[in-house]
C-alpha cells in the first residue's frame, strides 16, 4: 500500500505529520499543508494543519480537511498519541514573529480530543514563557508508564543578531495531570563544542527496565544519545550513537506493541547501505528501517526502505496497527521542484 499527497501550484509542500488509530479502527493522519497565501513552501512560510482518514486499513484515504486554522505565522511538527484515559493529544509548533523585533517565538501547544477525532479542547501553551525558540520532531509525544507525558524540544537561544540560531540544547517538558500543565525538566541536555548547530529534532523512548532513552539529530556523522533514569527529571551527558550513522537529519524510533521490539527508521549511512546521492539534497537518502530485541544494544534486519539518488526522505510517523507498521514521511526531489521534501508519502510494511 503507497498513498502520496503530493503537492502543487496552490499547495507547495505536504510536511512532516503523525498517526492515530480511531476507536472504530479507522486510521486518522494529521500533518501540516502549506498554502497558497505566500506561495512558499519555507519552514516560516504560512501553513495549516490538515488531516486525512482510512476506514479499510490504509488502502484509500478521504480528501484531507482542515483541521487547525494557521492563526500563527506557521504551525507544523504535528504529534498524535492515545492517552491512557482514553483521550487523543494533538500537539504541535506554532510560529509567531514577535512584536517590534525581526526574530520569531516558535513553542508548542497541546490540545485534547475525547470523541474521538470529532472536536479538540483550546490549546495549551505547554512552554508558558517569555519569546523563545523551540523546535520538536513530529511524532514525538510520548507517555511513560507512570502515565508521565513528555514533550522533548531542542532550545535554541537567540543570538546577538535576534536570531535563533546558537547551538540546540536539549529541554523536555513533562505534565503529571495529563497534559493540562506542564514544566521543565531539573536538568538539560547540553552539546558538546563540536556540534556545529547542537542537539536538534530529539525523541524518547522508555525502555523496559525503566531509563529513557532520547536521541538528537546531529551535525557530527551520527544521531547522538543520553538517558534519563528518573523518569526524564536528568540525563547523561549526550553521547555519539555510533549504531545510527547519518547525515543532519532525524530518526524516528519506537516499539512494537506486539512484539517488544524497538523499530527505527533514519537515513542510515553505513557503508553498506551507501547512495551516491544527488549533491543538494542534504544527503538524506537511504531511508531504512532496523530492529532491535535487546532494548536497543544491538540492531539487525537493516531493510532499504527508499534509496533514489535524487531524493531525500526524512521526518517519519510511526503506527502500529492490524500487525502492521504504518509509516508517513516526507519525500520529494527531481530538478521540478527547488524543495526536496515537498510530498508526502504513505506506506505499510510487514512486521
Amino acid at each position: 500500500m503507497e498513498y502520496f499527497l503530493r503537492h502543487n501550484n496552490e499547495n507547495q509542500r505536504n510536511s512532516e505529520g503523525a498517526f492515530v488509530q480511531l476507536s472504530d479502527g479507522r486510521l486518522f493522519f494529521a500533518y501540516t499543508r502549506y498554502n497558497s497565501q505566500d506561495k512558499g513552501w519555507y519552514d516560516h512560510a504560512s501553513a495549516d494543519i490538515y488531516a486525512t482518514i482510512s476506514a479499510d486499513g490504509g488502502t484509500n484515504w478521504c480528501e484531507p480537511f482542515l483541521l487547525i486554522i494557521n492563526d500563527a505565522q506557521n504551525v507544523m511538527s504535528v504529534s498524535l498519541l492515545r492517552l491512557q484515559d482514553g483521550r487523543i493529544a494533538l500537539a504541535y509548533l506554532k510560529k509567531n514573529l514577535v512584536p517590534g523585533y525581526s526574530f520569531m517565538d516558535c513553542r508548542p501547544y497541546i490540545c485534547f480530543s475525547s470523541d474521538e477525532a470529532k472536536s479538540w479542547s483550546e490549546p495549551i501553551d505547554i512552554a508558558n514563557v517569555p519569546p523563545i525558540y523551540l523546535v520538536a520532531l513530529n511524532d514525538c509525544l510520548v507517555q511513560l508508564q507512570s502515565g508521565r507525558l513528555i514533550l522533548p524540544v531542542s532550545y535554541h537561544p537567540f543570538s546577538s543578531q535576534k536570531m535563533a540560531v546558537s547551538q540546540g540544547i536539549g529541554l523536555f517538558f513533562l505534565s503529571d495531570d495529563g497534559g493540562l500543565t506542564w514544566r521543565q525538566s531539573r536538568e538539560c541536555c547540553y552539546p558538546h563544542h563540536s556540534l556545529r548547530r547542537g542537539l536538534m529534532e530529539p525523541g524518547v523512548v522508555e525502555l523496559k527496565d525503566g531509563r529513557i532513552l532520547t536521541w538528537f539529530r546531529t551535525t557530527n556523522g551520527c544521531q547522538y544519545k543520553a538517558f534519563s533514569y528518573d523518569q526524564g527529571e536528568t540525563w547523561t551527558d549526550p553521547v555519539p550513537a555510533g549504531e545510527f550513522p547519518s547525515p543532519e537529519s532525524p530518526m524516528a524510533l519506537k516499539r512494537d506493541p506486539e512484539s517488544g521490539e524497538l523499530m527505527a527508521v533514519w537515513n542510515d549511512y553505513s557503508p553498506a547501505r551507501s547512495v551516491h546521492f544527488k549533491e543538494g539534497i542534504m544527503g538524506r537518502t537511504p531511508l531504512v528501517l532496523a530492529r532491535s530485541t535487546d532494548e536497543g544494544k544491538t540492531w539487525t534486519g537493516h531493510t532499504i526502505l527508499e534509496d533514489a539518488p535524487d531524493h531525500g526522505f526524512a521526518y517519519t510517523a510511526m503506527l502500529f496497527a492490524e500487525k502492521r507498521l504504518f509509516l508517513a514521511y516526507c519525500c520529494g526531489g527531481t530538478d521540478t521542484c527547488e524543495c526536496m521534501l515537498q510530498d508526502l508519502k504513505i506506506r505499510d510494511v510487514e512486521i
